[in-house]
């Protein structure tokens, strides 16, 4: 699969920032249903970023190269954008070397004493994540509450093809429509830093073609950061409604990794039903009618990372 063209990227990601805002957005006169394309025209945008027409033109369409900071930086404020979306016009519009096609990232591994953390932490849904947002450790409760990744090959252990095409993700999440966009918008950020990843245009492309909301969402260009904190609204098959608080933890000797964990307050019917969960996903949990068989991770083969090596 081809690497993502970085030029294209950038001036879809400077069209698709255009049309959002209107005339009235940024002080200029709104002439309604006389204007013929939604949000500003391009020498609209390029008066307001001091930039000639031609020049930001070449940009839309792709050919610009070696844009000053001084430029982009202009261009983001005319654009309105936020801190998140400037950043990802700045890393867009970064010159990188194209890898050779067939080269891939290095191995994701998984350091054993995250893994006995990962095990340690018994009534406490975990998972570590990598690039592209593969999952590439988890523990025995977040298998239980997520499904069970050990069960899938290593390359489809992947949060945004989790949400897009297994249909008993979508159930679970209550808030479905906000947990799709969530991922897409990370994918998106990880996409303007790593435009080179020839798995990540595979994951986009196989995405694009199998599902439209996918399509329709990597199409708006919307960017986000990976959320630190939050809470997540869960319809699990077994307990019920679910409301769990989560952390996300960068590590610090990799910032391609972050440990996700999942807990429920204190008390809550949410507790209780991750008590049950676990009780059942234990490895010494008994089997039958009143204790449904949960694969535990540590049953499961070791979690290989997305190029198919043994983390």
């Amino acid at each position: 699969m081809d690497q993502l063209d970085q030029r294209a990227e950038l001036g879809e990601f400077l069209r698709s920032r255009r049309a959002r805002l209107r005339p009235a957005d940024v002080g200029l006169p709104d002439y309604g249903r006389h204007r013929r394309v939604p949000g500003l025209r391009r020498e609209e945008l390029a008066q307001l970023a001091g930039v000639s027409v031609a020049y930001y033109t070449r940009l839309e369409q792709g050919h610009g190269q070696n844009v000053s900071a001084e430029v982009l930086d202009a261009i983001a404020r005319a654009l309105h954008l936020d801190g998140t979306e400037t950043a990802h016009l700045n890393h867009l519009a970064s010159p990188r070397p194209r890898r050779h096609r067939g080269r891939q990232h290095r191995a994701q591994h998984v350091r054993p004493e995250l893994r006995t953390l990962l095990d340690a932490m018994e009534g406490v849904p975990a998972y570590l994540v990598g690039r592209r947002q593969d999952v590439i450790g988890w523990n025995g409760l977040a298998a239980a509450v997520f499904g069970d990744f050990g069960a899938l090959p290593p390359q489809e252990r992947n949060l945004v093809r989790q949400v897009f095409l297994d249909p008993a993700t979508a159930e679970l999440y209550v808030e479905w429509e906000c947990r799709a966009c969530e991922v897409v918008s990370n994918l998106r950020m990880y996409a303007g830093q790593h435009p080179e990843d020839e798995q990540l245009s595979a994951l986009v492309g196989e995405l694009s073609v199998k599902n439209e909301e996918f399509r329709r969402l990597w199409a708006a260009h919307t960017v986000a950061d990976n959320k630190t904190h939050g809470v997540k609204r869960l319809r699990h098959p077994l307990v019920g409604e679910l409301d769990l608080a989560f952390e996300t933890l960068a590590l610090p000797d990799d910032s391609a990794q972050f440990l996700v964990t999942f807990h429920a307050a204190a008390g809550s019917p949410s507790a209780d039903a991750l008590r049950l969960l676990a009780s059942w996903s234990a490895p010494s949990a008994p089997s039958g009618p009143s204790a449904p068989a949960i694969p535990s991770a540590s049953s499961a083969p070791a979690p290989a990372d997305a190029d198919g090596a043994t983390a």
